[in-house]
Order: structure tokens, then C-alpha cells, then sequence
């Protein structure tokens, strides 16, 4: 199993950015895929879960109307847009597997790529 993160960077506030999981060694179609994010000295935060076919979407409270969850199972991609970027949405931002429709606190993630940095600052 391996997904692969990329697409992070320095963002102003109020600013967008997509962010990119490529995933292989393993059937991403079969499975809902997420994102969940983790600053320094915090605990990790679920943010997002779509689920296997796509038709279904789920955020996480502190993100919804600001961030959006697709994917492409032909190309075997995820994709997170972040728009309306804060301060606090800076964090390591990571792809991840099995999720489901409550996101808030949910911590079942079995795999897990290195994940790709969001700085929000001036």
C-alpha cells in the first residue's frame, strides 16, 4: 500500500490550495479515502473522507464550505481543494485510508502516506 502526498506550500490567508494523493499498491476503488491533518503539538484532525465511487463526501465541522473532496479512480487519485485558508488550518495534511461519514474525532486510519506541509501566514 502506498499513497503519496503532494501539492502543500505557503499559502496567505484567504488563499487556495490543492493538495494531490496518489495511491498505489492496493485497489483505492474498493475503499473510501480521506484526509486528515496534524500541526505540531496537536492531536491529528480528521478533515475529509469521500467515499469509494466518489458520490458521497464528508468534512470535517472546522473545514466545510471551505474545502473540497474528489477523486479520480482512473487515475487513482484523491484531491483536496483548500480555499478560504486560516492560520489554523496550518498543518502536515495527510491521505488515508479506511474513513467514513463522521470525520470529527474519527481515528480508525490503518495506512497513511508522509504527508505535505499548509502554511497559512503573511
Amino acid at each position: 500500500v502506498q499513497l503519496v502526498e503532494s501539492g502543500g506550500g505557503l499559502v496567505q490567508p484567504g488563499g487556495s490550495v490543492s493538495l494531490s494523493c496518489a495511491a498505489s499498491g492496493f485497489k483505492p476503488d474498493y475503499y473510501a479515502i480521506g484526509w486528515f491533518r496534524q500541526a505540531p503539538g496537536k492531536e491529528r484532525e480528521g478533515v475529509s473522507c469521500i467515499s469509494a465511487s466518489g458520490d458521497r463526501t464528508f468534512y470535517a465541522s472546522s473545514v466545510k464550505g471551505r474545502f473540497t473532496i474528489s477523486r479520480d479512480n482512473n487515475e487513482k487519485t484523491v484531491t483536496l481543494q483548500l480555499t478560504g485558508l486560516k492560520p489554523e488550518d496550518t498543518a502536515s495534511y495527510y491521505c488515508a485510508f479506511p474513513c467514513g461519514p463522521v470525520v470529527d474525532g474519527y481515528e480508525g486510519y490503518e495506512y497513511w502516506g508522509q504527508g505535505t506541509q499548509v502554511t497559512v501566514s503573511s
